[in-house]
């Protein structure tokens, strides 16, 4: 925790639950700005829907989450820019559509931009998403994702379906084009391939945060986060 930085995310006390099933477990965090985070967890750790919850996909839940100094709606979701870990993007779409739609959709949505990344990753711009490569989708969908000058920006699983030779590309892409004054939140559970890119992280396991904090103090006397990773969640 850096409490001489202003926080961006604020959480207390947040549990979502599914019928009788309890997804978050009264989660308290608080988040900088300008830092890169790992929410690192298995499958089924209750990243996903903490995410969500932060997107303001999900609106029925415990607790009090504030980003940005407001509570997930309209506010939160000017500077709140969000990448699901599945295709969003209408199959009959086109690049350019896809521009165009977002920058009607998002004040913030800078099209210059996008269209320089487009071309620098050669995606096409014609062809429909339907007919593209899975790894030009999504490719595609974080360009969009990225071209926004968001706060805060949220990254579900970026690299799950990613070649491991391209997952470099990937938070490569991420952190050169991200906005300056922004926080990251990468959730995966590659902590491997996510590790020298993170200024923090958090450890999620049914529902709870076990261990959060800055990655060297993290890692130290483990070696390395994944070692770390391993150990903590044996």
């Amino acid at each position: 925790m850096e409490p001489s930085q202003a926080h961006l995310v604020s959480i207390n006390h947040l549990s979502k639950s599914y019928g009788n099933s309890l997804v978050l477990d009264d989660i308290t965090l608080s988040l900088p700005n300008k830092k890169i985070i790992g929410l690192l967890g298995p499958n089924g750790a209750g990243k996903t829907t903490f995410i969500k919850i932060l997107a303001n996909l999900l609106t029925q839940y415990q607790g009090e989450i504030l980003i940005n100094g407001h509570k997930p709606g309209i506010e939160s979701k000017k500077v709140t820019s969000y990448l699901p870990d599945v295709n969003f993007l209408d199959e009959s779409w086109n690049a350019l559509k896809a521009v165009d739609f977002y920058e009607d959709f998002f004040k913030d949505f800078e099209k210059q931009k996008a269209l320089f990344l487009l071309e620098k990753f050669q995606i096409p711009l014609q062809k429909r998403f339907k007919i593209l490569s899975k790894g030009t989708k999504e490719k595609l969908q974080l360009i969009l994702t990225l071209s926004r000058e968001a706060k805060l920006y949220l990254f579900d699983e970026p690299i799950a379906g990613v070649d491991p030779l391209a997952r470099q590309e990937v938070f490569d892409l991420i952190l050169q084009n991200r906005a300056l004054d922004s926080s990251v939140i990468i959730s995966t559970h590659l902590v491997y391939d996510v590790e020298k890119y993170l200024d923090l992280c958090i450890f999620i396991k049914n529902g709870k945060i076990i261990r959060f904090g800055n990655v060297e103090d993290v890692r130290n006397g483990f070696g390395n986060l994944e070692n770390a990773f391993k150990e903590i969640f044996k």
